[in-house]
């Protein structure tokens, strides 16, 4: 710790995300950035050094590099030190950000190096403007949930305390796969009403596909599930709206990898859904739908209607 008190945070990745989370904590932290140039793999700063010294580390990064980077925070880091991640997304492994901390950090209740999770409609322009943002801090302990809430202030981003690290990890991944729905929707400009049914639809598969996964559907309706889905579906500089809008006008183009950098988290994440079995994917009729559109991206409004035809074909009250 600093001679004011104020605590060592580093942040790995400069994106957008890292680059609102360093503005977001220079008042109340001393913040250190850590970067890696993709194409040439060099490194801005010593990380195992940046972070011994360190009171937390936010992890600002995709998925894919988090068992790698984990690793090498696990032996340079403290039992006290604070490991946070935002990432929406799964490695190549199949592997939530959840999953990786646990493996590293440990998944007990019982005392040990700290880790939580933090999701919710925080979307970076908002929040570098001053604008309110809202995310759950997700951990498998109620003091480090508390102390990454402490960490980050009062505002404006507010971190509500959580228990479900890895069902809050599943619920941000999933909405990024139904989210490209309703940006398709709109594009289509099919109505107010197809709008609602299908994020009604959508947070439903996506609770119990949660609470398959062993989190508790409770987390879907919160705002790592309902609040990040409606937000990330309707916001005009949402990447995975676009997706949608790009299959609704037939200009989808490759939306996954480009030179090893995931360009979007939702349509990866549905491709190592498939790739590794993690969920079976027929048994949830829209998640089949959005899989098979994203493969086949062509025909989409004729498409949509016929899966809603036959979605409602033999119903009965319930």
């Amino acid at each position: 710790m600093s001679n004011d008190a104020r605590p060592q945070v580093l942040i790995l990745g400069r994106g957008a995300m890292g680059s609102m989370f360093e503005a977001l904590l220079q008042k109340t932290a001393h913040v250190t950035t850590w970067d890696r140039d993709l194409e040439t793999g060099r490194e801005t700063g010593p990380l195992e050094t940046l972070a011994a010294d360190s009171d937390a580390v936010i992890l600002a990064v995709p998925a894919t590099p988090h068992d790698e980077l984990a690793g090498r925070l696990t032996a340079c880091v403290g039992a006290e030190t604070l490991c946070l991640t935002i990432a929406k997304g799964l490695d190549e492994d199949g592997r939530t950000p959840a999953d990786i901390f646990a493996r590293h950090f440990g998944d007990t209740p019982d005392p040990g190096p700290a880790w939580a999770v933090i999701y919710g409609p925080m979307i970076a322009d908002d929040l570098d403007r001053g604008r309110a943002g809202f995310a759950l801090v997700a951990a498998n302990r109620a003091a480090i949930a508390e102390r990454a809430r402490d960490l980050v202030g009062g505002g404006p981003l507010y971190l509500r305390p959580h228990d479900d690290p890895h069902g809050a990890a599943w619920a941000a991944i999933l909405k990024n796969i139904y989210v490209p729905l309703v940006g398709m929707a709109d594009e289509l400009d099919l109505g107010d009403n197809m709008r609602g049914f299908l994020i009604a639809e959508a947070l439903g598969e996506l609770a119990a596909i949660v609470e398959h996964l062993g989190g508790h559907p409770g987390t879907a309706y919160g705002l790592a599930g309902l609040g990040d889905l409606v937000t990330t579906a309707t916001s005009a500089d949402s990447h995975h709206r676009g997706i949608g809008q790009a299959i609704a006008r037939d200009e989808l183009e490759s939306e996954v990898d480009t030179d090893g950098n995931v360009r979007s988290e939702g349509v990866h994440a549905i491709t190592q859904i498939r790739r590794h079995g993690l969920v079976e994917i027929a048994d949830y009729p829209l998640l089949q739908f959005v899989a098979e559109l994203l493969e086949t991206p062509t025909d989409a409004e004729r498409r949509l209607d016929g899966w809603i035809r036959r979605r409602f074909a033999g119903m009965t009250a319930s």
